[in-house]
């Protein structure tokens, strides 16, 4: 699959978007329902998979349950310049926090990201299922288990929630982490899913029994605002449900 080289800008600050601006032919990827705006010559056209397979159905079809498996719809939005000069199209964050340009080229060509934090690429970046092969990482990973792999040597997006922290890790360095803060890494990083240690930190510390540990050497991204966190904060925030047993009438 030609790899298709684009330019960006991103915009904001908390609440941020990516404008991808694409030459005549060029084209991008996104999930669904990222798209903010595009230009008149854009246009925009739904397909399975990502779009990189090159087998017929069969690859199309494994395309498609590499998305299932990782917990993403069936369909990836492609949005391509079929005008005579350049055009835009931008995307935007989810939630609060920060949107992270990547260059796979400079990477080795392979990013390990949790399943939600894939905001869109270049064309031709392949979007596959990287298995944890821990023991630890396949039964109690949680949101660590099943992690997308973006492949290729284009530019991609990911995001992160709340404040964005990069990190190098040395080769044998351990960072340990909420599994959900753990947005991506570089393949040279291990990661692993570990007990808390401690009976009584694991039922009364409130930060789950398990957590993430990420062993360098390689590049890491961590967010301090995960999706499933902020999530829970808004369902203890908001008020109980009423009861529909009495009607939708007044209390008084």
């Amino acid at each position: 699959m030609t790899m298709h080289v684009i330019d960006y800008e991103i915009f904001g600050a908390e609440m941020q978007y990516v404008e991808i601006e694409l030459d005549p032919g060029e084209a991008a990827i996104g999930e669904a329902g990222v798209m903010m705006y595009m230009e008149n010559g854009i246009t925009m056209d739904t397909i399975f998979g990502d779009g990189s397979q090159q087998g017929g159905f069969f690859g199309k079809l494994m395309g498609v349950g590499k998305r299932l498996l990782t917990g993403e719809g069936l369909f990836t939005t492609v949005f391509q310049n079929d005008g005579n000069v350049k055009q835009r199209v931008a995307c935007a964050a989810p939630y609060p926090g920060k949107i992270v340009p990547i260059d796979l080229r400079q990477l080795g060509g392979t990013l390990i990201c949790q399943k939600d934090s894939f905001l869109c690429a270049a064309k031709g970046v392949a979007l596959g299922i990287a298995l944890q092969r821990r023991l630890g990482a396949g039964l109690f990973g949680g949101e660590g288990f099943i992690m997308q792999k973006l492949e290729g040597d284009g530019m991609a997006f990911v995001h992160a929630g709340g404040t964005l922290m990069e990190r190098t890790l040395a080769p044998g360095e351990t960072l340990r982490v909420d599994t959900g803060c753990v947005v991506a890494f570089q393949p040279t990083v291990d990661f692993d899913i570990q007990f808390v240690g401690k009976v009584k930190s694991a039922i009364f510390g409130g930060e789950g029994l398990f957590f993430a540990t990420l062993q360098g050497p390689g590049k890491v991204w961590l967010q301090s605002l995960p999706l499933s966190r902020l999530a829970n904060r808004i369902m203890l925030a908001a008020p109980a449900t009423r009861s529909l047993a009495g009607g939708g009438g007044n209390d008084d």
